[in-house]
């Protein structure tokens, strides 16, 4: 029976994992849409075979419910403008060598005038395919129908199966890139406590620049988890989410382009220093310590701006706080270390120099306070951004909360 039980857990935990693949999910998806839009076009279109209605639907149906809508309407826009601008030609000119020139030409332009964005080709080809018919009229109207079945199939299909949230897998992908930065530190700290070989520490430098493609990698999962939050209904307060990750991802990357200057000044001291070593004993294993604290404080970091959970994260933000200020400590006790050192030999004291301010500005980035002050600043400036380009829905907001409002008004005066 315990067998049976853990093979059934270990199955729903494979499906589970399996539902939140990109490629399994749009896969899926995408065949049933195709599938069930060439059968509503077969009821509904005058032809007998109509290929367009599960290409649209192909084309339309994205991981996300916001790239599906988005998507859907500019291929719609795309298909019903070259489909116009083909009856057009066809009524004064028809089809000749010229005219096929003309139609393209005109067709690109008018596929940037109405801002199908990557969808300007298709302006082109439906065009193309319409004026190469002989009944243009009825081809005309005809794929118009099938692109207008094939964009709701899929429309539809992204809203009865709904697709996941792909918030996890963002968070999951920060904290990844969190504990590759903690890694990287962590070596830094115990190569600067010795003797470094130059070629060890441009090793460190190019590891420090090889984040750069973690971040890119990063970005991309953090924008399809926003997307995926955009105009999904089993969301709440989803522009709180996309901001507490997006300003997350921000402070990561300036923390990586810190850690990459911090890994190009210790290659620099290991050559004004070679054979000797980088630092006194008491300095690099202070240096050391530093190092693997703020690692530590980089992780709880991502565990924090990825936790939904409230007592995770007040967890998390006591484990911060903590870690911050041993990591401040250890600063100062380098920062006076340094100074003697500076004292006693003014050698390579720019260098010195540079390492204290650079650890001080990861600190500085993973500050509460700064962080805090950071997410406000976003969601201020998202909200005014969402005000200004929808000046009409927001006045319907502040209508339906004002008279929230007036109905709880009376209530309160009876009790």
């Amino acid at each position: 029976m315990r067998d049976v039980s853990e093979a059934w857990a270990a199955g729903t935990a494979q499906v589970a994992k399996w539902r939140q693949e990109p490629v399994a999910v749009q896969t899926v998806r995408s065949a049933a849409a195709a599938t069930i839009a060439y059968v509503v076009a077969l009821r509904f279109s005058p032809e007998a075979a109509p290929l367009t209605a599960p290409l649209t639907a192909l084309l339309v149906v994205q991981v996300t419910l916001y790239a599906t809508l988005t998507t859907g309407i500019r291929r719609v826009n795309s298909v019903v403008a070259g489909v116009l601008i083909a009856i057009g030609f066809s009524a004064l000119v028809g089809l000749t060598w010229w005219s096929l020139g003309l139609l393209i030409l005109a067709s690109l332009a008018v596929g940037h005038l109405v801002r199908v964005s990557e969808f300007v080709p298709e302006v082109a080809i439906s065009a193309m395919l319409v004026l190469g018919v002989t009944r243009v009229g009825d081809t005309a109207w005809a794929r118009i129908l099938e692109t207008v079945i094939g964009a709701v199939v899929g429309f539809g299909c992204n809203l009865l199966f709904a697709p996941p949230v792909w918030v996890v897998a963002a968070g999951e992908s920060i904290e990844d890139l969190a504990r590759r930065m903690r890694r990287l530190l962590l070596r830094v700290g115990e190569e600067a406590a010795g003797r470094t070989p130059v070629a060890v520490a441009a090793a460190r430098l190019l590891e420090a620049r090889e984040l750069d493609h973690d971040i890119v990698d990063v970005d991309g999962a953090l924008k399809q988890a926003e997307d995926s939050l955009r105009l999904n209904p089993r969301v709440r307060e989803g522009l709180l989410h996309r901001v507490v990750l997006r300003t997350g991802l921000d402070t990561l990357e300036i923390c990586t382009v810190v850690l990459r200057v911090l890994a190009r000044t210790l290659t620099d001291l290991a050559k004004e220093r070679a054979p000797e070593p980088l630092f006194e004993p008491e300095i690099g294993a202070t240096l050391e310590q530093l190092l693997a604290e703020v690692g530590d404080a980089v992780v709880s970091f991502a565990v924090l701006v990825t936790t939904d959970v409230s007592r995770s994260a007040e967890s998390a933000e006591s484990r911060l706080a903590s870690e911050l200020a041993a990591a401040t400590a250890t600063r100062d006790k380098l920062a006076q270390l340094l100074l003697e050192e500076v004292q006693r030999d003014a050698r390579q004291w720019q260098l010195h120099g540079a390492v204290l301010t650079e650890v001080t500005r990861m600190l500085d980035e993973l500050d509460m306070e700064h962080r805090s002050r950071r997410l406000l600043e976003e969601l201020d400036r998202c909200t005014r951004e969402q005000r200004e380009r929808m000046p009409r829905l927001d006045r319907l907001r502040r209508r339906l909360r004002s008279a929230r409002r007036n109905r709880r008004a009376p209530s309160r005066r009876t009790t």
